[in-house]
């Protein structure tokens, strides 16, 4: 029997444990954090979105990102530092801000995302994983009427990729949901995109691969790699070396460093997010949102309603910067006015560390100078989205097949010889 390593233990890691271990495998996940760890999974917003099929590097990107700049509260923001990584990172994702980049992209974001769908519905369907899987769509909010008008390009690009999209009157938009009052200048209308609970999701795979003979081994931090000629040996990790047939690295933000340990240019910055989740909320809309200008997703969640938003390029930083936590509950009411800055008083803020590859495109597959070393990571804040193909597609190369997806694009060694 193959044996694996999996080196994290986030929704990536726990999806690629699953697949493998559906193939008889024997399987064991390495985390850096205890059985209730706080991966960057757990307090996202839950959304399966194949509606997001334009990378994070897109035209327009970087002078947006340069407009909220000057916005302490807004949603972007970024620590200068003195950093060749994140200089080198930054000079990519500028050469990546193509519309010949986004034009490559997007029917293979669109695959992954639907396929990853699919997934989620079979995985729901077995006994002991309800994870609050939701089929009702999402809304794109937007207050402003050139906002409405830039997404309405959007929603003709989204068509001819085949998916569902409308373009919605703000009287359409209450009307498809009458549950909470919009001030908006229109919407559009996703009905494909779904929604899940993450605690649960990651609770209920855990217990499914504990079921199924996975070993786990929480608080360990994996340090180092070692190989011998094409072959990676062992891993050194806080609780001593360990070894198997195949390593997948699926540390999220830390990858590159355990990459970067055999040599390997794997270019990632980790975007640090934050969520408040209001457990008893006045109003609770049907149906998820992002509210566009704002850079806010809202999810329903069995009654209570998260928030979540931000991306801080700050390093492997998980302070919580309160200006940032301001921006989002400050955002809220302008969309949703029955909602109140108020009404997070005393709630708790959760942030979370995402792994942004410079191109806004994940690294899934083997490295070239390893026959046993993958890796899975990248996923920026689509971990929760494409995580199941992520472990479905991991398996396959794990299992020497030619994956079901072409993932050429996703070739974790794109940059190893490529200089900034």
């Amino acid at each position: 029997m193959k044996s694996v390593l999996v080196v994290g233990g986030g929704v990536v890691g726990l999806f690629t444990a699953y697949y493998a271990m559906l193939r008889g495998y024997g399987v064991t996940v390495v985390e850096r954090g205890g059985p209730g760890h706080d991966c960057c999974s757990l307090g996202n917003a839950g959304l399966i979105v194949p509606s997001h099929f334009v990378p994070l590097a897109a035209p327009g990107m970087i002078a947006m990102g340069v407009r909220m700049l000057a916005d302490p509260e807004g949603p972007f923001a970024i620590r200068p530092r003195c950093d060749r990584g994140l200089i080198d990172w930054c000079i990519k994702f500028a050469r990546s801000c193509t519309e010949a980049h986004v034009t490559r992209s997007a029917p293979l974001l669109r695959d992954l995302n639907l396929q990853s769908r699919g997934c989620y519905e079979e995985l729901g369907s077995r006994p002991r994983q309800d994870f609050g899987l939701t089929r009702h769509g999402l809304l794109m909010l937007c207050r402003l009427p050139e906002t409405l008008r830039a997404e309405a390009v959007f929603v003709e690009r989204a068509r001819r990729l085949g998916m569902a999209a409308e373009l919605l009157t703000p009287e359409r938009a209450e009307k498809l949901d009458p549950a909470i009052r919009m001030n908006i200048a229109g919407a559009v209308y996703f009905p494909d995109d779904w929604s899940l609970t993450p605690a649960r999701l990651i609770a209920g795979l855990t217990r499914e691969l504990e079921l199924g003979g996975v070993k786990f081994l929480w608080n360990t931090e994996a340090v180092r790699a070692v190989a011998r000629g094409r072959v990676v040996e062992y891993i050194d990790t806080s609780a001593g070396r360990l070894s198997a047939d195949e390593t997948v690295i699926a540390g999220g933000a830390w990858s590159s460093g355990l990459a970067g340990s055999l040599g390997l240019h794997l270019p990632l910055q980790a975007g640090k997010g934050y969520s408040l989740t209001l457990t008893n909320p006045c109003r609770v809309p049907n149906l998820c949102s992002l509210l566009t200008e704002a850079r806010v997703a809202v999810t329903p969640m069995e009654g209570s309603l998260r928030f979540a938003g931000t991306m801080e390029i700050v390093g492997l930083d998980p302070s919580v910067n309160q200006r940032r936590v301001r921006g989002i509950v400050k955002s809220v009411p302008r969309y949703f006015p029955q909602l109140t800055s108020d009404d997070f008083s005393g709630v708790p803020v959760w942030s979370g560390l995402r792994p942004c590859s410079p191109d806004g495109l994940p690294y899934i597959g083997r490295f070239h100078r390893y026959s046993n070393l993958s890796v899975a990571t990248g996923h920026a804040m689509m971990g929760v989205s494409m995580g199941p193909i992520t472990g479905k597609l991991m398996a396959e190369v794990l299992s020497d097949e030619t994956p079901s997806i072409d993932i050429t694009l996703l070739d974790p060694d794109r940059y190893a010889s490529v200089s900034a």
